[in-house]
């Protein structure tokens, strides 16, 4: 099982990815020879964008942990 910080990083990561893809998208529907990738890179960032969502609503069920001293 995963930790509440864990899943929020894994959140993080994957909004990150989303960003980065929808912003490869925007430059694939601005170029003539990528418009062809558009379709593709915009699912993939979508798919990125539903695993940051799935990710967060993870973290949000977890219990925050408290830092022990260790």
């Amino acid at each position: 099982m995963t930790s509440r910080q864990e899943q929020i990083t894994l959140a993080a990561e994957a909004a990150a990815r989303a960003s980065d893809l929808a912003k490869e998208t925007e430059r694939a529907a601005n170029h003539p020879d990528k418009r062809s990738l558009v379709q593709n890179l915009a699912a993939a960032s979508t798919a990125w964008s539903d695993a940051a969502q799935a990710h967060a609503a993870i973290a949000a069920l977890l219990p925050e942990t408290e830092p022990t001293d260790g």
